[in-house]
């Protein structure tokens, strides 16, 4: 039988499984699985347990959607995240059954439980305004909100994934597992993340800024927090990033992640080990060009969780994620500096779970024509054997392109990586409408994972070519760092001599028919391109920027990305955010443009849109705007499933139109 072409409605039969997580014997490991009820428009998570020699059983049931699960120290209680009580809030539930067990009654919500080493406590997250108390036990009820204006003070008061903060911090709390008792950890105006808890319980992890500027000084610090004297102790260095804090099972060492800001957000990630005896703090990778975790930018995949360093039970080896040439792979390393592959093949591991002691992995693999499922890794004999296959029913009905990795030379010699997609259907000796995709970020990377956009474009007859260009992760530091205050410079030349190449390499491709689109720095390019060539036929330009001088005061980041890669500010180089700026150039434009973007999207604020739009219709241009109500910058990977098709449709519908 002939698979059909994938079209964008089959988002609605996708599945996705991600976080796994083992049991401590090495035994079980729990996952949560996501879809989406057709009907209502909404996804759905629920959790599965499953057995390693290959027995999977749903956990949990309802329309709720259920996260974030974590195994007790015995293996007999599994907490989790569930909104089935309106707001998130942390509940149990027996390994062996029974009907979930609501442990907090957060005022704002629980997140993120992490078991103490007796399994008597769990650390969690919380929000809590100034004056606001972390328990409300007693159900009230629900006021009208008066209308009040909101009054702003600090320069960070949005943030695109949580809105207005409403002067809002992160606070961290203690509960018991018991009784359901509470205990308030940190409080004041700083944001707390959790990290872990020592192996004898009597202290915490913590990361934050606590200082006066924190807003300014856009650092982050690892404290080891005393639950006895309820004192810190800082130990890094207040002059970078640095997260995923992980304990030594003997407790002599933390191992960090992080970086000094040396090349600010281009800086490339690095491991770094504190010994608890002598007070010093290490980096163990300082030679190494290598950017370590999960750097891959898709439109599917969600609900990925950093793993950091896992320690193995020795106390001085450990496994992590790395980043490299549009692949991810599982690393084992040492506190002695060693550092191999245990995995690295031409795919996307999306999760990582490990039994330290066995040297037992649980792993989410993701490829071209595979959108995802867990596998079962043998660290020590390399075995790999599949463990889900959710999408299986889907898989035998629809044709899934293969992405065909290349490598081209730029205008200035460097050596740029990509990948081109056939079309459904595709005829050697035929020429196709071709489409040229731009990641975002730009500090992240294409990659060998599934796309759906991707898949949908080549699925309606379109050649699908994509490229890491300078300013990408996977290729080392000099490679990121190379796009910082030259946006539109080279990281431009790159993209077109990836046009140039796939128009000289791929007889299938039309160069009369060749469109462009992207979103983020995506679409900022989108915008610069066609303000800088009539090459293209057609593009369309997402979630984008147009205006530097105005991206500074309305982005939840202007204020310090702006100069981070731009390398410049509004009150000192105004000029020089107008030079980078795609509207500056909007008089060039003569390419039929298609502006997406979300009205709630507070990283790329819907006014650049609005901005470039109007300039294009002033000029009576061909351009058209379409506007996602409630969406922030998250629409193509965690938005409302029916705008995520709405938005997946109208790309397509626009290329149609002009490239066919």
């Amino acid at each position: 039988m002939k698979r059909r072409a994938i079209i964008a409605e089959d988002l609605y039969e996708l599945k996705s499984v991600n976080d796994p997580q083992l049991s401590p014997n090495g035994e079980k490991f729990v996952f949560v699985e996501t879809d989406i009820q057709k009907e209502k428009h909404e996804y759905s998570t629920h959790l599965y347990v499953g057995h390693l020699d290959g027995e999977i059983n749903q956990w949990t049931f309802g329309n709720v959607k259920d996260s974030s699960p974590r195994w007790s120290p015995d293996g007999e209680t599994i907490a989790f995240v569930s909104n089935r009580s309106e707001k998130p809030q942390i509940f149990l539930m027996s390994i062996y059954g029974g009907e979930p067990r609501q442990l907090t009654h957060c005022k704002n919500g629980a997140r993120n439980p992490i078991w103490s080493p007796e399994g008597n406590q769990i650390l969690f997250t919380t929000s809590l305004g100034p004056d606001e108390e972390i328990t409300d036990k007693e159900e009230k009820k629900k006021e009208d909100k008066k209308l009040e204006p909101m009054v702003v003070e600090g320069i960070r008061y949005k943030s695109d994934a949580a809105g207005f903060l409403d002067n809002k911090h992160q606070q961290l709390g203690l509960v018991n597992v018991k009784t359901g008792d509470v205990e308030q950890l940190t409080s004041g105006n700083h944001d707390y993340t959790a990290g872990t808890w020592s192996p004898d319980g009597k202290c915490i992890t913590i990361i934050g800024d606590f200082s006066e500027d924190s807003d300014y000084n856009l650092i982050s610090d690892v404290f080891i927090f005393s639950l006895v004297s309820k004192t810190f102790q800082k130990i890094t260095t207040s002059d970078g990033i640095f997260a995923n804090p992980t304990w030594s099972p003997d407790g002599k060492y933390i191992a960090l992640i992080g970086h000094k800001k040396e090349f600010m957000g281009a800086t490339l990630s690095k491991i770094w080990l504190y010994h608890l005896q002598s007070n010093e703090l290490l980096c163990l990778t300082d030679d190494w060009d290598v950017q370590l975790g999960d750097a891959v930018v898709g439109d599917f995949i969600s609900g990925s969780v950093d793993p950091g360093l896992i320690w193995n039970s020795d106390s001085r080896s450990f496994y992590f994620l790395i980043s490299d040439r549009g692949s991810t792979g599982v690393y084992y390393g040492s506190i002695d500096g060693e550092m191999y592959p245990s995995l690295m093949e031409n795919q996307h591991v999306y999760a990582l779970s490990v039994d330290g002691k066995n040297h037992k992995a649980v792993i989410g693999i993701s490829k071209p024509t595979h959108p995802g499922d867990l596998y079962y890794l043998d660290l020590s004999t390399g075995e790999l054997r599949q463990l889900t296959n959710v999408n299986e029913k889907l898989l035998e009905d629809v044709h899934l392109s293969e992405a065909e990795p290349f490598t081209f030379k730029a205008s200035d010699g460097w050596d740029i990586h990509g990948w081109v997609m056939k079309p459904y259907g595709f005829e050697v000796g035929k020429k196709y409408p071709t489409i040229i995709e731009v990641h975002g970020g730009p500090h992240a990377m294409y990659a060998n994972t599934y796309f759906h956009e991707f898949q949908v474009l080549t699925g309606k007859g379109f050649v699908v070519v994509f490229t890491n260009p300078r300013g990408s992760h996977g290729y080392g530091q000099v490679f990121v760092d190379a796009v910082r205050g030259d946006y539109g410079g080279k990281d431009y030349l790159d993209v077109m001599a990836a046009t140039d190449y796939a128009v000289t390499n791929f007889d299938y491709v039309d160069e009369s028919r060749l469109g462009v689109t992207g979103g983020s720095y995506g679409g900022f390019m989108t915008n610069w391109i066609v303000g800088h060539t009539n090459r293209f036929k057609a593009a369309v330009t997402q979630r984008s920027i147009s205006n530097w001088l105005s991206f500074y005061g309305v982005s939840d980041i202007g204020y310090y990305f702006t100069e981070w890669e731009i390398k410049g500010n509004l009150l000192n180089d105004a000029e020089k955010l107008w030079n980078h700026s795609p509207l500056k150039y909007v008089s060039n434009v003569e390419t039929p443009l298609l502006l997406l973007h979300g009205e709630k999207d507070f990283r790329c604020p819907i006014e650049q849109a609005e901005q470039f739009y109007i300039a294009l219709k002033h000029q009576k241009k061909k351009a058209k705007f379409v506007r996602f109500p409630g969406a922030n910058h998250e629409l193509s990977r965690s938005g409302n499933p029916k705008l995520r098709l709405s938005r997946l449709n109208h790309i397509k519908d626009w290329f149609v139109q002009h490239l066919n």
